[in-house]
């Protein structure tokens, strides 16, 4: 009895247990089912050309995974809610699935996982994913036609409490600045130097005081002196607040590089911006660290994904456009996308490169109520005459185009606005809902009715919204409803990914894009089963 108990002590714990080869099949594909989609994922991938991956390895060792299986496993972990290394490495020890897809190699461990997807992966992470469109297309899986394109903020890894806010930094710069004026001018007059030329300080100019600073206390044999009951010399004092002034300036100037065009970064993943988000746990609006993930999809297959530090969706679509059209091998006709991506920009450039645009207008939901059509401000309300270039209101007065101005976004574009002004509004009983605001320094007896319109918006917006309300226009807005926010709900609610958890924007593309090939295998998987394969769009409801 004691002998035999005293084998469950042993360090190999299969001395204990009797006849366990016998109980495990050799042979471990026979133990999965043959419409499991890990079949499926494994002859997926078999399909691709993984050369761009495995130029990313100085050498490949024998007797490991190789880096086909190592995207094997960690595609299929995204298709099973799996995100942790670790969890990975658990996997491939315990789950047949994951040990046929490393047929016979042995289970990497979480450290080789990680440096895959951040080391190698990331590399060619894009490549990949336009291979998974490529053969999607060849199997008529996807129209290469009409790409629904939406996107969602997804929380990063860093810390909510680690912000730099921009302006916050460019007030305290300025108050820094004003300090060091003052300063370098108290030292020019109490050392007689001369380090400030045409009243312009920089960092150069403080370099060349502290320079001059230390000649000075070579000069004179100067010893400084530190610590409890030592009296420290004016220039040891100039010296360590000139050190701290150097220090300080260094650091916001870091701190506005690393900002750039953004408003806002995490100290800890420095690419991240701070957004407001929709899932708000303390219910206050509280700003979150945060990244744009953009979906560009196809037949409900996710075929093309971007990241972007911009929380607003309106600035990313002509950048995703043109990263989409590079990478993929075939070009889409019709871009479908919601109001937030409306802009005169990008009607533009979608109609330069040859492309239909079906954007929802921003004001299309509004403009369908009464309350809208009964604004009597708005000049969507108003007789508009293209021959005089000339507004009526419903007084019957007349507001001439007075003045054209040229407006510059955020991107650069520059766009030609023209303020038309009506003569003179006193004694107009529709004044007090015409004109609204009090913004303006005028008086409100004064003011007379402006409105400022460019003329090119207006005609794009009228093509778009003709293109919307076609028949086909309006079953592609129901498409993208479906299909584009379809595949965030699945993200985030089905394969409970809701937090990255890599820092830096490539990895954090990386892992993303992991989980859109996982969300395309299953999608693929289901529709086999389902016998829908070869659909790309769903009919609209016929109203009996």
């Amino acid at each position: 009895m004691f002998m035999r108990l005293n084998k469950i002590l042993q360090g190999d714990y299969t001395v204990s247990s009797l006849h366990h080869q016998i109980k495990l099949p050799l042979d471990i594909e026979i133990s999965i089912p043959s419409d499991d989609p890990v079949r499926l994922l494994s002859a997926f991938v078999e399909e691709m050309n993984l050369s761009d991956l495995y130029k990313t390895y100085d050498r490949i060792r024998k007797g490991q995974a190789s880096p086909r299986q190592m995207l094997k496993i960690v595609i299929y972990a995204a298709m099973n809610r799996i995100y942790s290394s670790r969890d990975i490495e658990s996997a491939c020890k315990r789950d047949i699935n994951f040990m046929y897809l490393l047929d016979g190699a042995p289970a990497p461990d979480h450290s080789t996982i990680a440096r895959f997807i951040s080391m190698h992966l990331s590399q060619c992470a894009k490549q990949i994913i336009a291979q998974v469109g490529t053969i999607l297309l060849e199997l008529g899986e996807i129209s290469g036609e009409n790409i629904f394109i939406d996107g969602t903020k997804i929380e990063s890894v860093a810390n909510k409490y680690t912000f730099v806010w921009k302006k916050a930094v460019s007030k305290n710069m300025i108050k820094l600045t004003e300090k060091i004026c003052v300063f370098c001018a108290g030292c020019e007059e109490l050392y007689g130097i001369k380090v400030v030329y045409n009243d312009q300080i920089s960092l150069h100019t403080l370099k060349r005081l502290r320079k001059k600073l230390y000649k000075l206390k070579e000069d004179e044999g100067i010893e400084f002196v530190h610590g409890i009951g030592k009296r420290k010399t004016q220039l040891q004092r100039s010296l360590e607040a000139l050190e701290e002034y150097i220090e300080k300036l260094k650091e916001y100037n870091h701190k506005l590089y690393v900002c750039g065009t953004r408003n806002s970064y995490s100290k800890t993943d420095t690419d991240a911006t701070f957004m407001r988000m929709k899932e708000d746990a303390m219910l206050n609006g509280q700003l979150k660290p945060a990244y744009n993930l953009q979906h560009g999809v196809d037949s409900e297959y996710v075929t093309w994904l971007d990241v972007f530090p911009a929380p607003t969706d309106t600035i990313t679509l002509i950048p995703f456009l043109k990263d989409m059209e590079s990478h993929l091998t075939f070009k889409y006709k019709n871009i479908v996308a919601d109001a937030g991506y409306e802009s005169e920009e990008n009607y533009i450039f979608i109609e330069s490169n040859e492309q239909a645009a079906y954007i929802k207008p921003q004001n299309y939901e509004l403009s369908k109520t009464r309350k809208f059509r009964n604004d009597i401000s708005r000049r969507e309300n108003m007789d508009y005459d293209p021959e005089s270039d000339c507004y009526t209101c419903r007084n019957g007065q007349q507001l001439p185009a007075v003045s054209k101005r040229t407006q510059k976004s955020a991107t650069g574009y520059q766009r030609e606005v023209t303020i038309y002004e009506c003569s003179s509004c006193n004694n107009c009983p529709y004044k007090k809902d015409c004109i609204k605001g009090n913004n303006c320094k005028t008086a409100f007896e004064d003011r007379n009715k402006k409105l400022s319109v460019s003329r090119k918006m207006e005609e794009k917006r009228a093509e778009c919204l003709e293109r919307i309300t076609s028949d086909y226009g309006t079953q592609l807005r129901m498409n993208r409803s479906i299909q584009a926010e379809g595949s965030f709900a699945n993200v985030k609610e089905d394969m409970n990914f809701r937090r990255y958890l890599y820092r830096g924007k490539e990895n954090v593309l990386t892992q993303s894009i992991l989980l859109a090939i996982g969300y395309d295998i299953n999608k693929l998987h289901h529709k086999i089963a389902d016998e829908r394969t070869g659909t790309h769009l769903f009919e609209l409801k016929k109203v009996s």
